[in-house]
C-alpha cells in the first residue's frame, strides 16, 4: 500500500477528521471529511465562503489528523496547492459528499466549491508507543 492510500484510508475510515490552520499566531481547527487522489496527490474540498479557505489564502501551511480506532492516529502535514485542478470526477465526488452533507451547491462545478491539494506532504502514523514516517 503506498502512503498516500494509507492517508486516504486514514482519513476516510472515520466519519470526519480534523484540519488545522494558523494565522496570526492563532490556531483554528474543524472537522473535515472528505479527501481523494489524484495524479499522485491528496485533494480536499470546502467553499469559498468558508473561513478556512480564507486563513488557507493567507497561511497555506496546515495540518490535519485523523483517529481511526484500533489502528492508530494520522498526522498529516502540508500546503495547500490553492489552483483547483480537480478533475470532473473528483469535482462529483466531492459534491455529492458536500450536499450529502446538508450544504449546497448549484452542481459540482459551482464557483464556491473548491477544491486544493496537497502540497509537500509529510505524514506519520502514531499509537501511544511509536510514530511511523509515511513515504508520499
Amino acid at each position: 500500500m503506498t502512503g498516500n492510500e494509507t492517508v486516504l484510508q486514514y482519513l476516510t475510515a472515520v466519519p470526519a477528521w480534523y484540519l488545522a490552520t494558523s494565522v496570526d499566531d492563532q490556531p483554528h481547527v474543524r472537522p473535515f471529511s472528505f479527501a481523494a487522489e489524484q495524479d499522485g496527490k491528496i485533494w480536499f474540498c470546502t467553499a469559498t465562503t468558508k473561513d478556512v479557505w480564507e486563513e488557507l489564502a493567507i497561511n497555506r501551511r496546515f495540518e490535519a489528523t485523523s483517529w481511526w480506532p484500533g489502528h492508530g492516529w494520522l498526522i498529516l502535514r502540508g500546503e495547500a496547492g490553492l489552483e483547483d485542478l480537480a478533475r470532473d470526477d473528483i469535482r462529483q465526488a466531492g459534491y455529492d459528499h458536500m450536499t450529502g452533507l446538508g450544504e449546497r451547491y448549484d452542481g459540482p462545478n459551482d464557483p464556491t466549491l473548491v477544491f486544493f491539494s496537497v502540497e509537500n506532504p509529510q505524514a506519520w502514523i502514531c499509537n501511544h508507543d511509536e510514530w511511523k514516517p509515511l513515504a508520499l
